[in-house]
């Protein structure tokens, strides 16, 4: 246990939520997994870190660890990692160091193998960020031959049998995820003294009812069989330039993080049937089904994981949106794994130390079983 709270400390104090910080944690991963003499390869999406590290034998079955060491924006006292009981707390904790840390400890070397399957850890650096389609997990499964959406050449061509994604789910599996639809709506108004606000038409205070009539539309009461409703949040604002003004402008950020049976395009439609405001697509990911959910790599990963914990192992509906995806648009059956914990982006973000450890062998038990069962 020591080693695995060391490590995941020691990826917590890189503030990555800065492209300096996210350089300097991936020169550490690489050393790091270099010094335990698996095959590690780097590449770059975007000027961005993209670390794979490689053990086994490369005509077995392959399985893919996945993780990423990005994180958002957070106070300076977050990148200090502290421990309170069985809780280990600084920023990326929970989402998802302790989890990369456990994962990295988990691969197989030639010292600690695991006979009859290849893993694969796959490590990005902007599973935070607002890139829409050019990331660094598409690049890590894109030929290099090909070219990404940007234009941009190449990728490290990553294929296997299937992957785990090390996003929180608190010891369950995750089979499904909500897709992402980040839209910017544009609203204007008129303008007038500040002294007499009743002479023009306030942009601020329309963008703020148009994003209630957001929340009030059809497709947000809607549920599904792993979500009660759709995530709709307001992230960010901008209207007004001067206090004495009547701002005759505004755009608004909206995160909808939408069902697995929901169109992005209806969700578009109702909004526009709102009234007059401009639409701008920002961020459309698709979500991930819950389909296939009796293979022998799931039945193989809830059996090692329901050895450390009670109740089901199975069906567990994330909020957020996955990386997960690129893994199966490339034909990659995908879930997500992850430990126990809370507080994932906001001040107070935990991850239990005790389930760090479980989880770390519930990976060990799932490569062991997997490799028993192809």
């Amino acid at each position: 246990m020591d080693e695995l709270l060391s490590l995941a400390e020691q990826l917590i104090s890189y503030d990555t939520s800065s492209e300096d910080g996210v350089h300097e944690a991936a020169g550490f991963i690489k050393g790091w997994l270099d010094s335990r003499g698996v095959q590690t390869e780097q590449g770059v999406c975007r000027g961005l870190p993209v670390i794979t590290a490689t053990h086994g034998d490369p005509d077995a079955s392959t399985v893919i660890f996945h993780g990423h060491i990005d994180v958002v924006p957070g106070e300076h006292g977050q990148f200090a990692a502290r421990v309170e009981g069985d809780r280990l707390y600084g920023r990326g904790a929970y989402d998802m160091k302790a989890a990369l840390a456990a994962m990295m400890l988990a691969l197989p070397t030639d010292e600690d193998p695991v006979p009859g399957v290849q893993v694969v850890l796959g490590i990005v650096s902007d599973e935070e960020s607002e890139e829409a389609e050019n990331r660094g997990s598409n690049y890590l499964v894109r030929e290099p031959g090909d070219s990404g959406p940007d234009g941009a050449s190449g990728g490290m061509g990553l294929t296997g049998d299937f992957a785990i994604t090390g996003e929180p789910t608190n010891m369950h599996v995750g089979v499904a995820a909500k897709g992402v639809l980040a839209l910017r709506l544009s609203v204007t108004g008129r303008a007038a003294h500040g002294s007499t606000p009743w002479l023009g038409d306030n942009a601020v205070l329309r963008a703020v009812d148009l994003f209630r009539g957001v929340e009030s539309l059809p497709f947000a009461r809607e549920s599904s069989e792993f979500f009660d409703r759709p995530s709709i949040n307001l992230g960010r604002i901008w209207g007004g330039d001067a206090l004495n003004k009547v701002p005759d402008f505004c755009a608004i950020d909206v995160d909808i993080r939408f069902l697995p049976h929901q169109d992005p395009a209806i969700i578009r439609d109702q909004i526009a049937g709102l009234g007059p405001a401009a639409i701008e697509t920002i961020i459309e990911l698709p979500p991930v089904s819950g389909g296939g959910t009796d293979s022998p790599w799931i039945r193989a990963l809830t059996a090692a994981a329901s050895e450390h914990h009670e109740g089901p192992s199975l069906s567990v509906g994330r909020d957020g949106a996955s990386d997960a995806i690129s893994f199966i648009r490339a034909g990659i059956p995908a879930v997500e794994f992850g430990p126990l914990g809370d507080g994932h982006h906001g001040p107070e973000e935990w991850v239990s130390i005790s389930s760090l450890v479980a989880y770390r062998n519930a990976l060990r038990g799932f490569l062991v079983n997997a490799a028993e069962t192809r």
